[in-house]
């Protein structure tokens, strides 16, 4: 019994250590879509979002213009330069065992021009409309596992 002791406190202290790191990283990939009507494209790498963003969006072509896998813990905020001197901040407000929630802040020219939050389930992707860009607009698509 004297031994075991010394082992399951170990045990444990490892346990909880563990746990603590899973739930303090959320594991995001943003990609920045240039979404417009000119042409017919769809970029092969959103193969997984095709769906979804020809039912929310009326464009006819959609080309990523930036992919990013980040690891973000609880309020810390990462900024990914996006296109055209602009760049989207991102940061983990709160997390529990299967949602994440997440603050978006696009900033062009050191101006915020979109903030949001959002609520992302580990494995899910959302899709957010953006700023104009080029002859269309910006879809920024975000997804987490953790």
């Amino acid at each position: 019994m004297k031994r075991t002791a010394p082992i399951l406190a170990l045990g444990l202290i490892i346990l909880l250590a563990s746990a603590s790191v899973s739930l303090g990283q959320v594991q995001t990939w943003i990609r920045v879509i240039q979404a417009s009507s000119e042409g017919s494209t769809i970029d092969p790498s959103l193969a997984d979002v095709h769906h979804q963003l020809g039912s929310l969006f009326s464009f006819t072509s959609y080309q990523v213009l930036r992919s990013e896998r980040r690891s973000l813990s609880p309020n810390q905020t990462v900024e990914i330069p996006t296109h055209s001197g602009s760049a989207i901040e991102i940061t983990l407000l709160r997390q529990e065992k299967n949602m994440a929630e997440l603050r978006l802040t696009v900033k062009r020219g050191g101006a915020d021009i979109l903030n949001t939050q959002v609520r992302l389930f580990s494995g899910r992707t959302v899709l957010i409309g953006g700023p104009r860009h080029g002859e269309g607009v910006v879809i920024f698509a975000l997804s987490a596992r953790f």
